[in-house]
């Protein structure tokens, strides 16, 4: 009998064998258990040693990681005060940077205004330059339809020669276009004194045969011109000769003015025999310096020959002169023989006066107490102290 939950039962009764059974079975299975445990205890072993290496392989991995953690944090902070410091560094040079460009940029472009200003000034000169240039070229062309005309040429040598011989010579010592005893007329007379007279200037040079000259380009070109050249050179010369060189009334020479230094130059470079014709002639060939030179030399002339035009009145003026001096050192004298009577009178006064004054000091010294009054002087008496 057992007694189950307040009820008994028996040992046969159907619950209890069940209940039996089933406990059996738990038993069992249990045992089963306890035995898988126990096999699988001796199974596990190895791996619970394999776990401990483990676990301290994961623990030193950990202190490891711990370490690797503080260095990694370590050089973090380094890199963290160096970025810092190379940061500081880059803000401080690039300031200086940005300081230096600035002043720079400054200078720069203070230079650049400065070179601007005196690039606008030096393109003003060059633009009034040029503004010349272009006048100089007007004024060229307008000379060169000047020279192209005979009549405007001949006028254009006269004006010079005539403003060259106005610089050079007084206006009584020459004349411009004056008529000879022949009806020619002069462009120039000198009013020399004979000898060697006067002398004649002419201005009427043929340019036309030089222009050819120096236009020619082929051998031919230059020859022809050349030859033109000689002719018309040579032919003028003799006009001069002819006209303007007359017996007894000119000098027996003349001047053959030519209005241009190239021309002269030309002449006597690569023509010199024309020079000599010249000379044969008693034509010389003069150039505006030349001629400037020559009137000179002329100016000398008629100074000397009017200094002994003069030399009469000259020598009267100075006898006028010299009784003018022989009045004056008689003047002279008298004034100092009344300066030496004014000298005497003064010497007499200032006797006087050093008499006067001694006759003042004695009275002055004198008792008039311990005197007797004298008698009232009388006449002898005046007279004889006018007498001391």
């Amino acid at each position: 009998m057992i007694e189950i939950a307040g009820e008994i039962y028996n040992w046969n009764d159907p619950l209890i064998l069940l209940i039996g059974g089933g406990v059996a079975v738990v038993l069992g299975f249990f045992l089963l258990i306890l035995r898988a445990l126990g096999q699988s205890a001796k199974a596990t072993e190895p791996l619970m040693r394999e776990m401990g290496w483990l676990g301290q392989r994961v623990q030193h991995l950990s202190e490891g990681q711990e370490r690797l953690a503080g260095g990694l944090h370590h050089v973090s902070e380094t890199q963290t005060h160096s970025q810092t410091a190379m940061l500081q560094m880059m803000e401080k040079r690039l300031t200086e940077v940005q300081r230096g460009m600035t002043e720079s940029l400054h200078g720069t472009s203070t230079r650049t205004a400065r070179s601007l200003g005196e690039l606008q000034q030096r393109l003003e000169t060059i633009d009034k330059a040029q503004a010349n240039i272009e006048k100089l070229s007007g004024n060229v062309l307008g000379l060169q339809d000047i020279l192209s005309n005979k009549q405007t040429r001949g006028a254009f040598g006269e004006i010079q020669l005539n403003d060259i011989v106005r610089k050079a010579l007084p206006a009584d010592a020459y004349s411009m276009q004056a008529t000879l005893s022949n009806g020619k007329r002069a462009d120039c007379l000198i009013h020399l004194p004979n000898p060697p007279g006067p002398i004649v200037i002419d201005s009427k040079f043929p340019l036309e045969a030089y222009e050819a000259l120096r236009r020619a380009q082929t051998p031919a070109e230059q020859l022809d011109a050349a030859r033109q050249m000689r002719v018309s050179v040579k032919a003028h010369i003799k006009a001069i000769s002819e006209k303007y060189i007359l017996d007894g009334e000119t000098a027996d020479g003349a001047l053959m003015f030519l209005p241009s230094e190239a021309v002269y130059a030309e002449l006597h470079a690569n023509f010199p025999e024309l020079v000599r014709d010249g000379f044969d002639a008693k034509v010389w060939i003069v150039s505006p310096t030349t001629c400037m030179a020559t009137l000179n030399t002329m100016r000398a002339v008629l100074k000397d020959a009017r200094m002994r035009e003069q030399a009469g009145a000259i020598r009267a003026t100075l006898r006028l002169l010299h009784r003018d001096v022989e009045l004056v050192v008689n003047r002279v004298d008298k004034l100092n023989t009344h300066f030496n009577q004014t000298r005497a009178d003064l010497d007499g006064i200032s006797t006087a006066a050093e008499r006067a004054g001694k006759r003042a000091a004695k009275l002055d010294n004198f008792d008039f107490e311990e005197l007797s009054p004298d008698p009232i002087p009388g006449p002898d008496l005046i007279g004889n102290q006018q007498t001391e």
